[in-house]
């Protein structure tokens, strides 16, 4: 599908994730507040992944968010974020090649952490450069995707490399909805679990060249709050 090798065409991996920030307890039993110019997000992080999970947790309490565009937006699929370089982009300049100098190793578990509708995985160069799939260190997506029919997920599914989409994860495509063309590919380490409406919102802004919004959606401020 071409939305698929739209998804992250440019995103530079650099070095390799040293593991040097130490998360508090505390942390680890929070969730995650994401106000943008569109509303705000809740999403809540998963412990099966513990790297991009720990990594994500550094970045919010170092602010790294704070100020950073929704850079690539495509209605029905996906809203991107996480290019430092959209702090201070002009308008129309193309983003996409930001990070914070490293990348996360894989973790991607497709039998417990898939891509319906507000699954927050984390974004990546291709296999062509990347067949190890690392993550970008600091850019990410939240899926909006559509809803499916059995036989939409079965044409899917025949396109995943041998891939079985469990019927579990099937019946929420075919109800809340996603983008499955996605599973066994990238890693999904959170989900939205308040807001979802927003990704409707964002996805549905008018967007230029490399669906990035003509008008920008900021993302004012993330932050670790009380579950």
């Amino acid at each position: 599908m071409h939305k698929t090798l739209l998804l992250i065409v440019s995103v530079l991996l650099i070095t390799a994730y040293s593991p040097t920030y130490q998360v508090k307890k505390g942390d680890l039993d929070k969730d995650v507040e994401m106000v943008t110019s569109k509303g705000t997000m809740v999403i809540r992080l998963s412990d099966s992944t513990p790297l991009h999970r720990d990594n994500f947790i550094k970045l919010i309490n170092q602010h790294f968010y704070d100020g950073i565009l929704f850079h690539r937006v495509m209605q029905q699929f996906m809203i991107q974020a996480g290019d430092p370089k959209s702090k201070t982009a002009k308008p129309g300049e193309a983003l996409g090649q930001g990070s914070p100098g490293y990348s996360v190793p894989a973790e991607i578990k497709p039998d417990l952490l898939f891509h319906k509708k507000g699954a927050l995985a984390a974004a990546r160069t291709p296999d062509e450069i990347n067949p190890t799939r690392e993550s970008n260190g600091s850019q990410f997506f939240l899926v909006q995707g559509r809803v499916y029919s059995d036989e939409d997920l079965d044409h899917v599914e025949s396109k995943l490399n041998g891939y079985k989409i469990p019927a579990a994860h099937r019946e929420v495509y075919k109800t809340i909805g996603g983008s499955p063309s996605l599973d066994s590919k990238y890693t999904v380490f959170g989900e939205v679990i308040k807001g979802l409406d927003v990704i409707d919102s964002i996805a549905a802004v008018a967007t230029g060249e490399r669906n990035r919004p003509i008008e920008d959606v900021k993302i004012i401020k993330v932050s670790l709050i009380k579950r």
